[in-house]
């Protein structure tokens, strides 16, 4: 009996593996989603509303679900208190939230390069950074569904059949 009880808890502890492992894949997807969203409206914003980099950030936080709206909001608070520059600003709140998020290094090294560029030029180079940056996202957003639809269903399958090896092999 206790032989059976271990035996399922190993499966569906595995099978949990898998699904997490398979999820994270389709987190990456979503955000890399959610972030071209967010430069379209950092884009409409500096471009038509004439807002600062301020607002906007503010406003696209309110916008974007978590981990994004974070970030936008962290931002927005280290322009505000004024003691950093736009770019380290940027990199600062990069760093403090892209732990809780689905991207790779090559998402952040995006990110930080576009970082690098805010806020430095009038409204028209601006605009070509951002559409830059947002080439680049869908760039990485191919590779994302890419790898999704490559890996997801294999990675799910493997928790289970890992659960089910296990357990035969401690039979």
């Amino acid at each position: 009996m206790m032989k059976l009880i271990g035996a399922f808890l190993i499966i569906i502890t595995t099978t949990w593996a898998g699904f997490e492992a398979a999820k994270h894949l389709s987190q990456r997807t979503r955000q890399l989603r959610q972030l071209k969203v967010a430069f379209q409206s950092l884009e409409a914003e500096i471009m038509y509303g004439h807002t600062s980099l301020i607002v906007a950030s503010q406003n696209i936080s309110k916008q974007m679900p978590k981990p994004l709206s974070t970030f936008f909001e962290q931002f927005s608070k280290k322009l505000l208190k004024g003691r950093t520059n736009v770019k380290d600003a940027w990199e600062e709140s990069l760093k403090d939230v892209w732990r809780s998020t689905a991207l790779k290094q090559g998402e952040y090294e995006v990110l930080k390069q576009f970082g690098e560029t805010l806020g430095k030029h009038d409204r028209i180079s601006q605009q070509k950074h951002i559409k830059l940056a947002l080439t680049h996202l869908e760039r990485e957003e191919m590779d994302a569904v890419d790898r999704q639809n490559r890996y997801e269903k294999m990675v799910k399958s493997l928790g289970v059949l890992s659960g089910l090896l296990l357990v035969i092999l401690l039979m």
